[in-house]
């Protein structure tokens, strides 16, 4: 069996991620309206799939939406590289890749995880009680980087040079 505590590795290496793309890359460069509106809807298919596992317990009808909800999200994400070429250094492209590989692995994990929210038991993981804290406070965060990303990047971030900014 494997140990839900592994399952959660995802979860922090994507923090990780998020943290360096988020606190170094985007305060080095103007943010576009763009992007600044489009990372928070980012963040909001992932609140999506995690309050969907939160409100509803696994079935197979719950399953098939949940998979449905993750892919929108996977795809979603990338929804901007194809203009990110003109505004990122290779190292944040990078950082973007990583990203994509560590969501999806996320939405992977939180998938197996989604039985212990609802205290049903699995054949092949081991629960140890601490998933739906986990779940509820990874919840929060990301609700709470989603409302930052929104307000910080719309309202109070202004850019170092109003020439720089890139309204397109």
């Amino acid at each position: 069996m494997i140990s839900s505590r592994l399952l959660v590795a995802p979860f922090i290496l994507q923090v990780l991620c998020m943290s360096v793309d988020e606190l170094y890359y985007h305060h080095r460069r103007t943010l576009p309206r763009w992007e600044r509106l489009g990372h928070p809807l980012d963040t909001l298919t992932v609140v999506a799939c995690f309050g969907w596992m939160l409100m509803v317990p696994p079935s197979s009808q719950a399953i098939s939406i949940y998979l449905g909800l993750a892919l929108f999200s996977c795809l979603f994400v990338t929804k901007d590289e194809w203009v990110h070429f003109k505004y990122c250094s290779p190292g944040e492209h990078w950082m973007h890749a990583l990203q994509f590989v560590f969501h999806t692995l996320v939405l992977l994990c939180a998938g197996m995880l989604w039985p212990a929210i609802h205290h049903q038991p699995s054949l092949f993981i081991a629960y140890e009680g601490f998933e739906r804290r986990f779940f509820l406070g990874n919840l929060a965060l990301t609700i709470a980087f989603g409302l930052y990303q929104f307000f910080y990047w719309n309202f109070l971030w202004r850019p170092a040079s109003a020439s720089k900014e890139v309204t397109k």
